[in-house]
């Protein structure tokens, strides 16, 4: 049995970690169901990915503790490499993710979801780092995404503190784009995806590398990275088209994604 579902739903993939009893909780087995389905994601059919949790209680409660705790140093530094691993996959897939957070958003959950471009939150949505009560590090990229996303300040009291961060809170810190009610979560998530699905795949993809890529290095390299990929826009049909068409004057046809 898989925990991981995925729907194809247009130009928009739909990932939906399936273990609602448990809270969607992260174990071995678990993530190697999502590293399957992450790497079979058709990444020339698909536009825009969407990652959620079953239920209406939890996006991920965190990873798995009765798991976590028999384990030696190097079984510990493996299984946060294999969480790790998975999460960069998703953050460095071409297309754009959104995380569609629908309650717990807890120690690998956060991270999970700040492993996205974008995060929708649920008005029940709740996150926090709690590793350090339970005797660990963050282990799937807290440490370093959290500071990155909401500022070293904030990122170091929550994670020294463990405190609970619900929806309002997290949209103010910049750690989610938007609150919404849990019944039109998915409806709101879906909108956005399609309304990025609707531009230039070539355009957005390489728009998405650019930004990571350049966060990496000094700005100078950074815009030379841009520099680079607007560059290759200038080879693509998609870009002669709709140039074209708005030159013309004209309503561009669909984006073909060539």
């Amino acid at each position: 049995m898989s925990y991981v579902t995925y729907e194809q739903r247009g130009f928009v993939g739909v990932v939906t970690i399936d273990k609602p009893k448990a809270l969607n909780a992260l174990n071995s087995e678990v993530l190697g169901d999502l590293e399957k389905v992450v790497d079979a994601i058709d990444v020339d059919a698909t536009r825009c990915v969407i990652i959620t949790g079953a239920g209406e209680k939890a996006f991920v409660a965190g990873a798995d503790i009765a798991e976590m705790s028999g384990l030696t140093k190097a079984e510990g530094k493996a299984f946060g490499k294999k969480g790790n691993d998975i999460f960069r996959k998703i953050e460095t897939l071409p297309v754009p993710v959104i995380a569609a957070v629908n309650g717990f958003a807890l120690g690998g959950g956060c991270e999970l979801a700040m492993s996205c471009d974008i995060r929708i939150a649920s008005e029940n949505a709740v996150f926090a780092q709690p590793e350090v009560s339970l005797g660990i590090t963050a282990g799937f990229g807290g440490t370093q995404r959290l500071a990155r996303t909401i500022g070293v300040g904030k990122a170091k009291e929550l994670l020294y503190t463990t405190s609970k961060v619900k929806a309002p809170e997290a949209l103010a810190l910049g750690l989610v784009n938007y609150v919404v009610p849990l019944e039109s979560l998915m409806d709101e998530a879906m909108k956005l995806a399609e309304k990025i699905a609707r531009n230039a795949p070539i355009a957005v993809r390489a728009t998405k590398k650019a930004i990571n890529d350049g966060l990496q290095v000094s700005i100078d390299e950074g815009i030379a990275i841009e520099e680079e990929l607007f560059g290759s826009c200038f080879e693509t049909q998609d870009q002669q088209n709709a140039m074209k068409a708005f030159v013309a004057k004209e309503k561009p046809a669909p984006f073909e994604n060539r």
